[in-house]
């Protein structure tokens, strides 16, 4: 199968067969996305992550619908009825509607009036009805037996018979499939009673669209609303229209019979071939508005888990609060809890000065370099009380995103880190980890609950997991991790590790101190070769091999020896080196390494410990804006970006509401999406289109501001 599922794969995705059968044979060897991505390239063809995991993810499709078809094999065969030309029709078949098309006559039925029909003896009859060549009322007495009383209640049955027929043949499936493809209009409308409860649904009371053109946020507005009874949604097509393309198949004349059949037809229509061909596009488009909101809501997780990190900096962060007061909390180099406590500088209390005395005290205490605050509730009003502060020394004040921080603090991963402390300390850790490490502290927390995307919670869970979990290994793996600093959390996510390998090297680093080198890793339980192998390039140790730090795989070390004594260098002085001349390395090095492997290694000698994030950048919001209150139309503000959506990007500008910048506002040309030309955390200059206070809207233009 391996051949045929890479042509396959190689005609869907443009891809040279070759590269697709290496990246199929690898996958079936066991290796990993990361590793074939990174270090496989020159059997590849320098294949990009992107494109080995869309291969993995079409391969897993392809061995599902291998298995599918050798249940279905086997269910026409135990009915004795698999003839060669239908076997071999399967067997060639590898599109998952066109499989099911030709499963139909024969897949096992529930009770059905079809079914009871046949069991009542009226199959023959509705073969002479169907044949259209005779009177059928002719023939209809010898079938009047048992429940059968009457002409009608045979007439009655055979249609029932026929309109099943109608409805399992491929043709007239396929007709009417293209017609639902080509003019079928998704409608939605109000359900009675529903209008002010459904009140943010209002575009779609009366909605109206060609069904494949529906975008996908739109979709999964409308599929929503119908979940929660706000809305009534169906695909509608000409009725007449439809039948009359599918009539030729059956109807011959128009004598008695022929009536009877067009009847069946009507009756086959209506109850069986609409239903299930406008549940099969209801769900195609689904699939295809899902697949979008999840490449949207992974485009933007990748951006988020590669915000620049502060570093290994002292600092104190701060989780924002009025009544509750806020949780302040220090943390050490390494991200550890060194002190906790509340303050009150906000109303009710008002303790300013207090807050404030303590606030400086515990900076000069605990020698922080760096403030994080979070900027939900009453995160403006503290940023504004700590630039008032006086220190000691130069600490640099963030305002750090804060969604999901209290999905941590609740979860089983906060009480195991912390289960001496509440959530409160929990969340203000999390907020200054994040400012360190953001990629280190956010694969701790659900990826739903980071607050990005669109209707995340709307889609298939089961593919939005696939893809947010590949998102989230190709992120740690692009950075790399240090084996001696790492969670388990964060190790899990290294190619080839998982959760119980990454525990296991947790507890040999508590048992015998921090790994030596790489070559170390072997020694860590049920970590054999094989997942060395995968997980090695992209575990960082500063120890007692330099190249240990660097991307370069073990199984290269030798070579980097070959290309340092063809450049007449040792080791140390070829580490840094970004001035290598390929042209003097031997000439059997490079042919051994091939092309692909000898540049990323070049690239990786230039640049050890290069961590590929940039560097963090502080940000300051217009400090006359407090609350929606003093939004005026008009004004040109600064905010960052902080979602992106199909239909614009979301941006705060220091107030609690975030604005919205319509995909048209954005630039003075056609865009597909916000994302060809904007990036999470983005810097931007807005202009207020309009505000509307009452439903907290505010309404911005990139375009105008420029």
């Amino acid at each position: 199968m391996t051949s045929k599922f890479s042509s396959i794969i190689a005609s869907e995705f443009n891809l040279k067969i070759d590269n697709v059968k290496a990246v199929v044979s690898l996958l079936n060897e066991g290796a990993t996305v990361p590793f074939i991505a990174r270090y496989r390239k020159d059997q590849t063809g320098g294949m990009e992550d992107i494109n080995v995991f869309e291969v993995q993810k079409k391969l897993s499709v392809l061995n599902d619908l291998a298995k599918r078809k050798k249940h279905i094999l086997s269910v026409i065969s135990d009915q004795g009825k698999l003839e060669d030309l239908l076997k071999q029709k399967i067997e060639d078949c590898w599109d998952e509607k066109k499989l099911e098309d030709i499963y139909l006559p024969f897949k096992p039925k529930r009770k059905t009036k079809a079914e009871t029909a046949r069991q009542n003896g009226l199959e023959v009859f509705a073969k002479i009805i169907m044949k259209q060549d005779r009177d059928y009322k002719a023939s209809a007495s010898r079938f009047l037996k048992g429940d059968i009383k009457t002409i009608s209640d045979a007439v009655e049955g055979a249609q029932f018979i026929i309109a099943e027929w109608m409805s399992e043949n491929q043709a007239v499936r396929n007709r009417i499939r293209g017609l639902f493809q080509r003019k079928g209009e998704l409608v939605s409308k109000i359900k009675k009673g529903k209008e002010r409860e459904g009140e943010k649904y209002e575009q779609y009371f009366e909605y109206s669209q060609k069904a494949t053109k529906v975008p996908s946020h739109r979709f999964l507005a409308i599929q929503r609303a119908q979940e929660e009874s706000i809305l009534s949604a169906s695909i509608k097509i000409d009725k007449k229209e439809a039948i009359e393309s599918i009539q030729s198949f059956f109807v011959k004349g128009n004598d008695a019979s022929s009536k009877v059949v067009l009847e069946a037809l009507n009756d086959a229509y209506k109850r069986l071939i609409k239903p299930s061909i406008e549940n099969e596009i209801w769900k195609e488009i689904r699939a295809k508005s899902d697949d979008v909101a999840i490449q949207v809501f992974a485009k933007n997780l990748k951006q988020l888990l590669l915000v620049p990190p502060l570093g290994s900096k002292r600092v104190l962060a701060i989780d924002p609060g009025f009544k509750s007061g806020c949780k302040v909390v220090c943390l050490d180099e390494q991200g550890d809890l060194v002190h906790n406590e509340n303050v009150f500088p906000h109303p009710p209390q008002k303790q300013f000065s207090e807050s404030i005395s303590k606030i400086e005290s515990l900076v000069h205490t605990y020698k922080i370099e760096s403030i994080a605050i979070g900027n939900g509730t009453a995160g403006r009003e503290t940023e504004d009380l700590v630039k008032q502060m006086k220190f000691s020394h130069d600490v640099e004040v963030f305002m750090v995103n804060e969604n999901g921080a209290s999905i941590y603090s609740a979860s089983s991963i906060g009480r195991e880190e912390f289960p001496n402390h509440d959530v409160t300390v929990r969340g203000a850790v999390s907020i200054g980890r994040r400012l360190m490490d953001p990629l280190a502290e956010l694969v701790k927390i659900d990826p739903k609950s980071i607050g990005v995307g669109q209707y995340q919670h709307d889609v298939d869970q089961t593919k939005l997991k696939v893809e947010l979990d590949h998102i989230v290994e190709s992120c740690v793996n692009q950075v790399g991790v240090n084996v001696n600093t790492a969670s388990e959390y964060l190790l899990q996510y290294v190619a080839g590790v998982g959760k119980t390998l990454a525990s296991n090297i947790v507890n040999v680093r508590k048992e015998n101190g921090a790994f030596k080198n790489r070559i170390a890793l072997k020694k860590v339980p049920r970590l054999g070769g094989k997942v060395f192998e995968q997980c090695a390039g992209f575990m960082r140790v500063k120890g007692d091999n330099p190249l240990d730090n660097t991307s370069v795989h073990p199984e290269n070390y030798k070579d980097v020896s070959l290309i340092a004594k063809s450049l007449n260098k040792n080791l140390d002085d070829l580490i840094n080196d970004d001035e290598i001349d390929e042209s003097l390395i031997d000439e059997k090095v490079k042919i051994s390494l091939g092309a692909f492997t000898l540049k990323d290694i070049i690239t990786e000698l230039s640049k050890k410990g290069f961590d590929p994030r940039e560097k963090i950048q502080k940000f300051s919001f217009d400090q006359s804006l407090k609350s929606i209150e003093d939004v005026k139309e008009g004004m040109i503000i600064s905010g960052l970006v902080t979602n992106l959506t199909n239909f614009g990007a979301f941006v705060d500008i220091g107030i609690k509401e975030n604005g919205l910048v319509h995909i048209s506002h954005i630039v003075d040309r056609y865009i597909s999406s916000p994302m060809d030309v904007l990036n999470l955390n983005d810097n931007v200059k807005v202009k207020v289109v309009s505000v509307d206070v009452s439903k907290k809207r505010i309404a911005l233009s990139i375009k105008e501001a420029i």
